[in-house]
């Protein structure tokens, strides 16, 4: 493992620019993903209302995230970040206000998630799309990829920490202003960056043109589609169990909102440790090696920690289960954008939020269901057992034949051949 490989990415300025502006914002983020979430819990004392909360901010990204990936391949991506960012900025700033002046309504926390949600759905594809202007080495794109995957789990280690310390000195809503106050930084970021100069497309299509374009390329690419299946699998069946967790804290542990703020903490390290690990590989054929290993380690862990009642064995195991859980994301991202084309990468990245965050929200809601009629102990074991099956199930494309790297060339040179014959 050589971690000189997944920090060379910083040498370039713009990327260090946009790295430290998200990493700002996205503390402030999960600050107030936390706080929501224990807000609703201790309101409802129930489980599926943290799923409908899940369910209101990521399920945007399953409906717009294919029409968030047409925008960022059709405009320019720096507008519509600062215009997601600004979006963000605004639903942090009302949810502050309506907590401040006593409106403590669960149905004003699920309105603003889903205003969140919905500015995430583009937001997403044109931010991940944007590493690839950033970068100028392909050589470097990997571990920039996976650096900024890194950057979600390292916040998902400091916010959930640092809301739960917050709310349970200061209340809630001193978490709902600091990621209000946390957007200043990434607007100031975005503003110091040299993007590239924006090139407008020649002829631009009708969108539903685009989307069928899209999605014709996706199942072209077996690499691209298999990947993505097994993105929504996961996302649906077995990555929802941080729904859980909530319970566990309060219930199982009887804690407060400094013990699921450990928990979620104890989740980031582990995510942040597995992000660092994959940004350090130098070959991308490598990753899907990795994949096999930390969904076994995720499956296993899942099921031993239905077991456990006591709470320090229990962090280790939030630590186990997030270094297999936040490895899907960024070696997938990574697979997906190595192999896609450039005309296609928005489309390609709006499918890959469909599959993850999208399906990730209807998840949520079903395990809340379903652990109203069975215990979360039960609901937890279930989803281990589920995630061995999954990648079983993908035994052969995980450890097959691997592909070469620098396969990217071949599908520009056949994505051309395709525009000549099929102009």
């Amino acid at each position: 493992m050589n971690f000189a490989n997944a920090f060379r990415v910083f040498k370039s300025r713009d990327y260090r620019l946009f790295f430290t502006g998200q990493l700002i914002s996205r503390i402030g983020m999960w600050m107030q993903r936390t706080a929501v979430i224990w807000v609703i819990y201790t309101m409802t004392n129930s489980v599926l209302m943290v799923g409908v909360a899940t369910f209101a901010e990521q399920f945007p990204s399953f409906l717009l995230s294919p029409a968030g990936g047409i925008t960022a391949d059709r405009y320019n991506r720096y507008k519509i970040l600062m215009a997601t960012q600004i979006i963000s900025a605004l639903q942090a700033v009302l949810l502050t206000v309506s907590y401040v002046y006593g409106y403590h309504s669960v149905t004003i926390l699920l309105l603003l998630s889903l205003m969140l949600g919905i500015a995430n759905a583009y937001d997403i594809p044109a931010r991940q799309a944007m590493v690839n202007d950033l970068v100028k080495s392909n050589e470097d794109l990997p571990a920039a990829i996976a650096m900024n995957s890194s950057l979600n789990n390292l916040t998902r280690l400091a916010g959930p920490a640092l809301a739960g310390i917050v709310i349970a000195n200061y209340g809630a809503a001193i978490c709902f202003g600091t990621n209000a106050i946390s957007f200043i930084a990434v607007i100031i970021c975005l503003n110091m960056i040299h993007f590239p100069a924006y090139k407008a497309p020649l002829k631009r299509k009708k969108p539903w043109t685009d989307f069928k374009e899209g999605f014709d390329y996706m199942k072209k690419q077996p690499e691209i589609s298999k990947t993505l299946l097994l993105c929504s699998l996961v996302s649906f069946f077995v990555i929802t169990y941080n729904t859980l967790q909530p319970y566990f804290a309060k219930s199982v542990f009887h804690g407060d909102a400094a013990t699921y703020g450990y928990m979620t903490a104890a989740t980031g390290l582990g995510a942040f440790t597995s992000t660092l690990f994959i940004a350090s590989q130098k070959k991308v054929s490598n990753l899907k090696t990795i994949l096999f290993f930390n969904l076994l380690l995720l499956g296993a862990g899942l099921i031993a920690m239905s077991f456990v009642k006591i709470f320090p064995v229990y962090i280790i195991f939030c630590f186990i289960c997030g270094f297999g859980t936040m490895s899907i994301m960024p070696i997938c991202n990574t697979i997906i954008q190595t192999v896609s084309v450039v005309e296609m990468r928005g489309r390609v990245i709006g499918f890959f939020a469909m599959a993850t965050l999208g399906t990730l929200p209807l998840g949520s809601l079903i395990i809340g269901w379903i652990s109203k009629y069975i215990s979360a102990q039960h609901c937890q074991l279930a989803q281990g057992i589920l995630c061995l099956i999954i990648v079983m199930f993908f035994y052969k494309f995980l450890k097959g034949e691997k592909k070469p790297d620098s396969c990217e060339g071949d599908l520009e040179i056949q994505h051309k051949k395709d525009i000549i014959l099929n102009p």
